[in-house]
């Protein structure tokens, strides 16, 4: 049975040219994946990490164990695995040929058709056929010397009608057959996918109803808006479109109001888990801070679990018997450290990246 490859997070010619390039890699490869149309179906995904919502593509897929291809220019990748742009036939063909391997999938052979055999002549085809043979009259015998041979009788017959053969249609030539690929549905992007960096490429606004306007600046790292974060934590809920956010020119920027973006990226990982580890760290994983982190007066809770977490690796229900506090708190703060980078996670002594949108967070 022959693995499925998925496409997503990318424009129509480069998926084009995938799929072009994926057919020839595959056949070199032992012809061991067909093109899924449906990313939810696929074994492996391949998403454009360069494209705007690439990014958030892979947070969805990784967040549903997926295993997802990046492909991208940029030398590393937070993907499982990495597809150099520009495109390399030849190290396209050998990462089919790993990640193959790794599933245990065998090479498969092409299916070979038996020719078919030719079909009988229709009626029409036969008389077609005698139509086109030359008309040979028999041989005569000479006649005596001194007499005048006699005409012909046939000679004096009606010619007989013509018979016109049309002439063959041209064959068409037959063109290669390109799986109709169907890219997935482009995810909603909340607020929290917009602060990933390379989401946006410029300072942009963004207001939710009667709540107050949000102005943020990639290049710079900043942002403008309330002192406090609970007045933003509504805009972190819903999806925001790409229509939702106005540009900003170069002088709507007020210079000396800004605070760290980083305090925005906090407050999105607080928010992301709702109260448990986001999905992709085992239960048993332990979590330690590597440096003291900026605590927030609105959280005062969050002073005792920090204390907690300097003292060494441990489990979020540690942490909260630690503490004091409910786990719920603890698994919101771990969460919003791990997206800035103040946290780290190890599972049976080993380091683990931070999974899903607080790994694309911390970039």
């Amino acid at each position: 049975m022959k693995l499925k490859l998925g496409m997503t997070g990318m424009d129509g010619p480069t998926q084009a040219a995938l799929t072009e390039a994926f057919h020839a890699a595959n056949q070199s490869s032992g012809n061991r994946f067909e093109l899924s149309a449906a990313g939810n179906e696929a074994d492996f995904v391949i998403v454009d990490m360069d494209s705007l919502y690439g990014p958030m593509s892979f947070m969805q897929l990784h967040n549903a164990g997926k295993h997802v291809i990046g492909y991208t220019q940029a030398p590393r990748t937070q993907s499982d695995s990495r597809l150099a742009r520009p495109l390399d036939p030849a190290e396209f063909s050998n990462l089919l040929g790993m990640l193959a391997d790794q599933r245990g999938a065998q090479p498969v052979l092409e299916d070979v058709q038996p020719e078919e055999p030719m079909p009988e002549p229709t009626p029409a085809a036969v008389v077609v056929q005698q139509a086109v043979v030359e008309d040979v009259a028999p041989l005569e015998s000479a006649p005596p010397a001194g007499t005048t041979p006699a005409p012909k009788q046939q000679d004096h017959l009606p010619p007989s009608p013509a018979v016109t053969v049309a002439a063959p249609h041209p064959v068409a030539e037959a063109q290669p057959l390109v799986a109709n690929v169907v890219p997935e549905p482009v995810h909603h992007a909340t607020l929290a996918d917009w602060l990933v960096a390379g989401a946006l490429k410029g300072p942009v606004a963004f207001q939710r109803g009667d709540g107050p306007e949000l102005r943020i600046h990639p290049v710079q790292r900043e942002y403008q808006g309330p002192t406090g974060l609970k007045p933003l934590i509504a805009y972190f809920d819903a999806a925001v479109a790409e229509h939702d956010l106005r540009a900003l020119a170069d002088g709507d920027w007020q210079a000396g109001t800004a605070q760290p973006l980083t305090r925005l990226v906090w407050l999105a990982g607080l928010l992301a888990g709702n109260g448990r580890i986001v999905a992709g760290l085992p239960d048993h994983a332990h979590f330690q801070l590597t440096k003291w982190p900026q605590t927030e007066r609105e959280y005062p809770k969050h002073f005792r679990i920090a204390t907690a977490m300097m003292k060494g690796p441990a489990t979020v229900e540690q942490i909260a018997e630690a503490a004091s506090v409910p786990a719920s708190d603890v698994a919101d703060f771990v969460n919003a450290n791990l997206a800035t980078g103040f946290a780290t996670a190890s599972v049976d002594g080993v380091n683990a990246p931070a999974p899903g949108i607080l790994g694309a967070l911390r970039g």
